[in-house]
């Protein structure tokens, strides 16, 4: 398996030689390193830590544990069973990818706060006449009563949403651009501008 971490920059567009409009995602790769190595000898399995960035405040568990590195990055994540042979320092290249190839995106999707039931799960609400002034976007009844007297874990409820690790799978490289250390992905790919996205070759 292939993966490199990335910087989700902005949503633009592109065209194809016959003129059709490409929707894309433009991922930053530039300070993508191999921040670690696991082995079956010492670990048990064969993975490679893909790090991205550089923190400027670091603990000491964090340095401890980046020492030979060097530096602490931003973000750090286990890829397991990574096929390409590297060591530990390594930069990542955005060519390790190839146009049209297919790949998985992971991120953390946009916080979006305490939401009621009508945008976090869509329900239609309550009847907009017959002198119902309140019940607009109200969930009604949640099952509750004599039986069971309680209400079912998992219900659809008013709660927090967004801020969930989502995976977009099947996306379509676009571009490559080794100079700038860029990816242009078909489509769009979880998270705000400026979070950190994974992305893994599909198997």
């Amino acid at each position: 398996m292939k993966a490199i971490l990335g910087e989700k920059k902005q949503m633009t567009r592109l065209f194809s030689d016959d003129g059709t409009v490409i929707p894309v995602t433009i991922i930053d790769v530039n300070s993508a390193i191999v921040a670690g190595t696991k082995t079956v000898e010492r670990d048990g399995y064969t993975a490679a830590v893909i790090g991205f960035g550089k923190k400027s405040k670091a603990t000491k568990a964090e340095t401890g544990k980046f020492k030979s590195l060097g530096f602490v990055p931003q973000v750090a994540m286990e890829a397991r069973e990574f096929t390409p042979e590297v060591q530990s320092g390594e930069a990542l290249k955005p060519t390790m990818f190839e146009i049209n190839e297919k790949i998985n995106i992971s991120g953390i999707t946009k916080g979006k706060g305490f939401q009621g039931v009508v945008k976090r799960w869509g329900f239609h609400g309550g009847p907009k006449t017959h002198g119902q002034s309140d019940r607009h976007r109200a969930p009604g009844s949640i099952g509750s009563g004599t039986t069971p007297g309680r209400v079912y874990k998992g219900k659809k409820m008013a709660g927090r949403m967004g801020g969930v690790t989502r995976t977009v799978r099947n996306l379509v490289i676009v571009a490559v651009d080794e100079a700038n250390g860029l990816i242009a992905v078909k489509g769009a790919v979880p998270g705000a501008k400026g979070s950190i996205v994974m992305i893994t070759s599909v198997n």
